[in-house]
C-alpha cells in the first residue's frame, strides 16, 4: 500500500458529485425526543466521478488511472473543484487567509489547516496535500518570501527560524484531497458507436 502523489484528471474531475460525509447516531426515545451523537470528529468526503466522463479519450484515461493504482490499493490526488482553496472560490489565496498557530521562539513546525465557520461554531480541517508552488505563509500580516519550507505531500511548513513568541503565523493555499477508488471493479458499457460510459467511479478519502 502506498499513496501516489499524482492527481487524478482534472478536466474529468471537474464533473464529479460529491462533498462531505459525517457519521452520526441518532436515537429516539419512547418520548419522541431525540439524542444524537457525533461517532466521526471530523467528515470524510466521497466522490463519484463517473460523471466527468464525457469522451471515450475520458474513459481510456480513467482506465490507465485505476490500473495504474492497483484498484482500491494505492491512494491519490483528487482536486475537488467545489473546495480547492483556503480562501472564497472568488478570491486568490493568500498569505493571511488561514491561521495556524502562534510563535513561541521554538516551535518551529506548522500544519497547514482551513477552517470553516458559521456562526459560533468552527471546524478546522487539516490540510495534508497542498498544491506545490500555491503555499503564501505570513508572519504577523507581512508575507514572507522566503526562510521556510513546506512539505507538498504532508502540508507541514517548517521555518529556518521559528517564529517569536506571539507573533501570528498564517497561510493561503490550494490544496488536493487524498483518496483512493472505492471499488476494485470498472463497470465499462460500450455503445453502439464504441464510445463506452461507466455507471460510477466512487472515491473516498483517505484519512490518518
Amino acid at each position: 500500500m502506498a499513496f501516489h502523489e499524482i492527481r487524478f484528471p482534472e478536466a474529468i474531475g471537474r464533473g464529479a458529485r460529491g462533498g462531505p460525509e459525517r457519521r452520526t447516531q441518532i436515537v429516539e426515545l419512547a418520548s419522541g425526543a431525540e439524542e444524537r451523537n457525533a461517532s466521526w470528529a471530523n467528515s470524510r468526503r466521497r466522490y463519484d466521478v463517473a460523471y466527468g466522463i464525457r469522451r471515450a479519450d475520458d474513459l481510456a484515461a480513467v482506465v490507465a488511472f485505476f490500473e495504474a493504482r492497483n484498484g482500491r490499493l494505492h491512494g491519490f490526488r483528487f482536486k475537488d473543484w467545489a473546495d480547492f482553496k483556503s480562501c472564497l472560490p472568488s478570491h486568490v489565496p493568500g498569505p493571511t487567509d488561514q491561521p495556524l498557530g502562534t510563535g513561541d521562539g521554538a516551535r518551529a513546525e506548522f500544519q497547514l489547516v482551513k477552517c470553516y465557520a458559521s456562526g459560533a461554531q468552527v471546524w478546522t480541517r487539516t490540510i495534508v496535500k497542498p498544491v506545490a508552488g500555491s503555499v503564501r505563509v505570513a508572519l504577523n500580516g507581512v508575507d514572507q518570501t522566503s526562510g521556510w519550507s513546506v512539505d507538498p505531500a504532508t502540508g507541514l511548513v517548517t521555518f529556518a527560524t521559528p517564529p517569536p513568541a506571539g507573533i501570528p503565523v498564517t497561510a493561503g493555499f490550494e490544496f488536493d484531497v487524498p483518496v483512493r477508488f472505492d471499488s476494485d471493479t470498472l463497470d465499462v458499457t460500450l455503445d453502439l458507436e464504441r464510445l463506452g460510459s461507466i455507471t460510477s467511479i466512487p472515491l473516498v478519502e483517505i484519512r490518518r
